[in-house]
């Protein structure tokens, strides 16, 4: 089970192949996903249920850090803290 305190966080560094890794927030994150999703010719299955890529991007975001969009070529987001938690 992840921790929670990850939901907390409001960046990202996500990849690509071939490409530098970004550092976002969760909502150029979010966006960034929907840009993959809708490039997509279909999505995975357990993507198919939400009734917009807005909804599936989230989804992915809440419960995943990767992702195929053909064979081989694969993204990548993490959920990365800029400044320690105050005590």
């Amino acid at each position: 089970m992840s921790n929670p305190l990850i939901r907390d966080n409001e960046n990202y560094v996500v990849m690509e192949p071939c490409k530098n890794e970004k550092l976002l927030t969760s909502k150029e994150t979010l966006q960034w996903l929907e840009n993959w999703l809708n490039q997509m010719d279909e999505l995975p299955e357990d993507l198919k249920e939400h009734p917009s890529n807005v909804e599936a991007a989230q989804r992915l975001l809440d419960t995943a850090c990767d992702l195929e969009i053909t064979p081989g070529f694969n993204i990548q987001w993490f959920a990365v803290r800029l400044n320690p938690p105050e005590l």
